[in-house]
């Protein structure tokens, strides 16, 4: 009778024990931080810009993402074609490849000496250190998380459904805007929440093609590199507070849904 007990408590324990590493140096951060260095740091000329950028330029990002990721989920999800299954294999390897790796790659594809890089120009773009270009980086950092995530949502669906709204005479687009999408919502909301976390976040990829306009992850790097760590760590904690609450809030959604 008391080993029932010892194990609740070992395991509230170790629960505690793992928030605590976890949330570690978030704590320290906070600790670290006070609201008067926070004033003079967001205090001085242009030190928001930043972070204008990030979040301009993640929400265009997501908003390429939702448009043209979404459907290309469920294609992957219900296609058994094999070119389909490259697709699947291409994001695979976009999500398994370091974001240093995507940035040189984007270079070599979209830079200004390459073909792409030609015809981006002949429309006044360059992917390289411009507004679009960080746009560039962002979704092709967030892309595998949101497009695998919404695929993964897609397969469990209940097939029985779709099929009985097949016999009804729904088309593949009714059962698609009709079924699947709305039962599928809460969890594509959490995978476009991670992929926003990612995307506002990009410091790899962003940092070989778009050093500049500065979003908040380039602020933090730069200001750690020519004034040291204490002046950094304010724009560290807005990014944070930017970046966290709407992954936050997804999850507490789908897990609503869910119940």
């Amino acid at each position: 009778m008391r080993r029932a007990p010892l194990a609740s408590w070992l395991s509230i324990a170790s629960t505690v024990a793992i928030w605590l590493v976890l949330i570690g140096p978030l704590i320290a951060l906070l600790l670290k931080v006070s609201p008067s260095q926070i004033v003079t740091a967001l205090g001085q000329p242009g030190a928001l810009s930043p972070l204008g950028v990030s979040v301009a330029s993640a929400f265009i990002a997501l908003l390429i993402l939702v448009l043209l990721g979404t459907p290309l989920a469920y294609v992957l999800a219900r296609s058994p074609r094999r070119p389909v299954r490259w697709l699947e294999a291409g994001m695979l390897l976009m999500l398994l490849m370091p974001p240093l790796v995507i940035g040189l790659l984007l270079v070599f594809m979209l830079g200004p000496l390459t073909p792409l890089g030609g015809l981006l120009a002949r429309v006044h773009l360059s992917a390289t250190n411009t507004f679009f270009a960080l746009i560039v980086a962002e979704v092709y950092e967030a892309a595998p998380y949101y497009v695998l995530g919404a695929q993964s949502t897609f397969v469990g669906l209940d097939q029985g459904m779709l099929d009985q709204a097949s016999l009804l005479g729904d088309t593949p687009r009714q059962r698609f805007f009709r079924i699947s999408l709305p039962l599928s919502l809460p969890q594509l909301t959490s995978s476009l929440a991670i992929a926003w976390a990612r995307a506002i976040g990009a410091f790899g990829a962003v940092i070989i093609i778009a050093y500049h306009p500065y979003g908040l992850p380039m602020q933090v790097w730069t200001t750690l590199n020519e004034v040291g760590l204490q002046r950094a760590l304010p724009y560290a904690l807005v990014l944070l507070v930017v970046s966290l609450p709407f992954p936050l809030l997804a999850f507490l959604w789908s897990r609503h849904a869910r119940s």
